[in-house]
C-alpha cells in the first residue's frame, strides 16, 4: 500500500512538471514586424487575442487604418490568419503562418489577389511588452 503511495504521488509530480511545458503558448499581444516592398520598409503592427483555438484581432496598416483578421487559429503554437485589404478596387489577401515562441512568431506570408501574386516570404513579429 505504501508503494502504491509513493508511485502515485511520484506520478503526480511528473505530470505536474510536465504539462505546463505541453500547455500551448498564448498569442494574446500586441505584435509588431517589418515589411519591404521594392525599397519601401514598413512597420506593421497586429492586436491579437486568443480565446481557446480561436484567434481575433486587427492589423494595424497605413495611416493606423485597422483591417480585422480573418481565419484565425492557434493550434499547438501553430499560427495562422489572414487580412483582405483593397487597393486601387483590387482585394488583395495576404496569409500569415508561424510558430509561436514565447514572444516570437517565425514563419511564411503569402499575398495573393489583385497583380501581386508572390512567392511565401519569411516572416517573424515580436510581441510588444
Amino acid at each position: 500500500m505504501k508503494t502504491r503511495t509513493v508511485m502515485a504521488s511520484l506520478i503526480l509530480a511528473i505530470v505536474g512538471l510536465i504539462a505546463p511545458a505541453l500547455a500551448a503558448e498564448d498569442a494574446t499581444g500586441t505584435w509588431k514586424w517589418t515589411t519591404t516592398f521594392g525599397d519601401k520598409t514598413r512597420e506593421t503592427t497586429a492586436k491579437l487575442k486568443q480565446e481557446g483555438e480561436k484567434l481575433t484581432g486587427v492589423y494595424v496598416g497605413r495611416d493606423n487604418m485597422e483591417t480585422p483578421i480573418e481565419a484565425g487559429t492557434v493550434k499547438d503554437n501553430a499560427v495562422s490568419f489572414k487580412i483582405v485589404r483593397e487597393f486601387n478596387g483590387n482585394k488583395i489577401t495576404i496569409k500569415y503562418s508561424g510558430t509561436l515562441s514565447g514572444d516570437t512568431i517565425k514563419g511564411k506570408t503569402e499575398v495573393e489577389g489583385g497583380n501581386q501574386q508572390t512567392p511565401p516570404r519569411d516572416w517573424e513579429a515580436k510581441r510588444q511588452k
